[in-house]
């Protein structure tokens, strides 16, 4: 009889290392790959959004030819953003409950109202007021089904003279200044949910939404790269070498400072050695090995950081070719950093006990709905609506607007 329950309790306690406590045994990490995906989806979002602002805001006129990609890219993303949370839930029919019955003391309930005002009251209408110009012009020259959606875009409003074209590029303006401290907003309150949780040594940090925030603006223009340079090699399409420049040069400082207030936070937590540091140290030098030392830091940062730094300084001696190759290799290591520090963040701060002396072995599943073939799909998702909205926005086959003033740059 006691070697049956002794074997009923291995088979059902989770794999433990160290010390474990009986009211642990049941501890198994609750958020796992759609958890990390949500915040990896809306740092994109967030990051995509300030690379438009450069032109609109902040008169960068070198990126004219990625801002539209950029907002296009913004909302496909944003579009799948709440998806892993939806997923995640039990019953994501009730998520409708979030607008009905608020609650405000919740970080995560407070989402749907953030969301809502960056979808609906920012990108959407920025979008809108740039494109209309162009929705009215390919919708009085385009049939079939493509020209029934330019004209329902367009809401009825087909006044492209002078002054509307001045006004439409105003109310843009205002809507991208807007949409800077909301997109800042819309991912800062990700960091917040974690940094927050006080009890938890590997979370509770108030550079914890900083660098949410910093890592967005940086994999968001590390995705514009690698979406603009994947466009032109389909369109088989030069790209253009002082657009790429210029973003590749704001990559490398955005990088820079997210690297520098990383290592302050670690020199921070290094420095303090608090109860909980002796189980960080174990996190790691075991558990989170691969992702964070070998994904995060060294891949993710430590490299892009010396291929993007000696193209700065020797950008007019290397061929444009080994150029493209290095930007190239550069915002994919980005993503895949960025999207390694997410993990290690999700994953790594439920991987120990409360009591900090055990830690839990996690082994991810391929399918359910917490699987990682699921996690692909909905990482693969806005790539899939980003290229229906590039075959409807910025196809090479429709026609220029013609005659106007311009709204905004027409990339």
């Amino acid at each position: 009889m006691t070697t049956e329950v002794t074997n009923i309790v291995v088979e059902v306690m989770p794999h433990f290392e160290g010390y474990v406590y009986p009211n642990e045994s049941g501890q198994h990490p609750l958020w796992s790959v759609l958890i990390v995906l949500y915040p990896y989806i809306t740092g994109l979002v967030a990051g995509a959004f300030i690379m438009a602002s450069l032109v609109r805001v902040f008169k960068v006129r070198a990126l004219e030819p990625v801002y539209r990609l950029s907002m296009l890219t913004a909302l496909a993303f944003l579009l799948c953003a709440p998806l892993p949370l939806l997923f995640h839930l039990g019953h994501p029919e009730r998520c409708y409950e979030v607008m009905m019955t608020p609650h405000l003391t919740s970080p995560m309930a407070i989402f749907g109202f953030v969301y809502a005002w960056y979808l609906m009251a920012v990108l959407l209408l920025e979008l809108w007021f740039d494109f209309r110009r162009d929705l009215v012009a390919w919708s009085n020259v385009t049939s079939g089904f493509r020209g029934i959606i330019y004209r329902l875009f367009t809401l009825g409003v087909t006044d492209v003279s002078g002054p509307a074209l001045r006004l439409d590029d105003k109310i843009g303006r205002t809507l991208s200044i807007v949409g800077i401290p909301s997109a800042f907003l819309l991912h800062g309150y990700v960091g917040f949910i974690f940094g927050s949780i006080k009890a938890n040594p590997w979370w509770g940090s108030p550079l914890v939404p900083i660098i949410f925030i910093l890592s967005a603006v940086v994999s968001g223009i590390a995705l514009c790269v690698f979406n603009y340079m994947v466009l032109s090699w389909v369109r088989r399409r030069n790209t253009d070498m002082p657009c790429l420049d210029i973003m590749a040069r704001f990559l490398f400082y955005a990088l820079v400072v997210d690297a520098a207030v990383e290592g302050l936070d670690w020199i921070h937590r290094i420095y303090a050695a608090e109860e909980g540091f002796q189980i960080m140290k174990v996190m790691i030098r075991e558990k989170l090995f691969y992702t964070l030392n070998l994904g995060q830091a060294t891949m993710g940062t430590l490299l892009p950081l010396l291929l993007l730094g000696s193209l700065q300084l020797l950008r007019k001696r290397v061929p444009e070719l080994i150029r493209r190759r290095m930007y190239f290799a550069s915002s994919a290591l980005i993503l895949v950093g960025v999207l390694a520090m997410r993990w290690n963040v999700v994953i790594g701060g439920q991987l120990f006990s409360k009591s900090l002396r055990g830690v839990m072995a996690y082994k991810m599943e391929f399918s359910g709905m917490e699987g990682w073939f699921m996690g692909a799909v909905l990482l693969a998702l806005p790539f899939t609506i980003l290229t229906v909205f590039i075959k409807l926005f910025l196809s090479e086959k429709l026609p220029s607007a013609g005659h106007g003033e311009p709204t905004a740059a027409r990339g």
